[in-house]
């Protein structure tokens, strides 16, 4: 799957140059001029990441990366024509990944961005040899014991399956794409091969649909791979 950019930014001909850019390196991209509806799509469809204007109308750069980081720990970088450096350093303590300013060579940019995308897929990978037990609602995950529970009842997972539920519950909106799951199954020492990553999830739903037959919460997007949706985004959806 290719990753997911939103771009947020007031200046059209600025939007417009590097939205062209990177579908032309074959990025997907959400273009936004108004930081209150990227915010609102972003919470509906989140992106691997995201570049901010710091100076807009509205709902400026800072408050947007602030109100992001609540939910959401995707790559988030300042491409600017602001040369406060206050502002430079509000931003990368508030969590910013990268701060850069206009203009920028368009190459280097492609790259900076290549750069966070992969550091935030490292960190997803790492963070799937974490113990701890993940609670999504209903779901429960105990890495320790191998335990999988879905409202109380066991569910009795393959190491696969249970790697793959536990790699989309980590970032609940987020989708995989069949190869990043592959990625992920991997460094774990368990190996699923080729299309059979459709199989193995088709297994996973079947068993969590005999625990409860509304189970919902595991999405498929045909063509681009799969994602674990929060209940309470269920809920807004209807």
């Amino acid at each position: 799957m290719n990753e997911m950019v939103a771009i947020v930014d007031n200046d059209r001909e600025s939007l417009n140059s590097i939205t062209t850019a990177l579908l032309a390196e074959g990025f997907n991209v959400q273009p936004f001029v108004d930081g209150a509806e990227a915010l609102q799509r972003l919470a509906a469809q989140p992106a691997d990441l995201a570049i901010l204007e710091n100076k807009m109308p509205g709902l400026g750069g800072v408050e947007l990366l602030s109100r992001l980081r609540k939910d959401s720990a995707i790559p988030i970088m300042f491409l600017t024509s602001n040369t406060d450096e206050v502002d430079e350093l509000i931003g990368l303590r508030m969590g910013a990944d990268a701060y850069l300013m206009k203009p920028v060579p368009m190459r280097l940019l492609i790259e900076r961005i290549r750069a966070l995308i992969r550091r935030a897929a490292r960190a997803t990978i790492n963070s799937t040899n974490d113990e701890s037990v993940i609670r999504r609602g209903n779901l429960q995950l105990d890495p320790t014991r191998h335990r999988c529970t879905w409202r109380g009842t066991d569910i009795n997972l393959t190491a696969t399956e249970f790697h793959l539920l536990k790699v989309l519950a980590l970032r609940p909106g987020h989708v995989k794409s069949r190869d990043q799951l592959m990625e992920v199954i991997n460094s774990n020492h368990v190996y699923a091969l080729g299309r059979s990553i459709d199989s193995h999830m088709k297994r996973l739903r079947v068993k969590l649909k005999m625990a409860d037959p509304n189970f919902t919460q595991i999405e498929t997007l045909y063509g681009i791979g799969y994602r674990f949706v929060d209940a309470r985004e269920l809920v807004k959806a209807d």
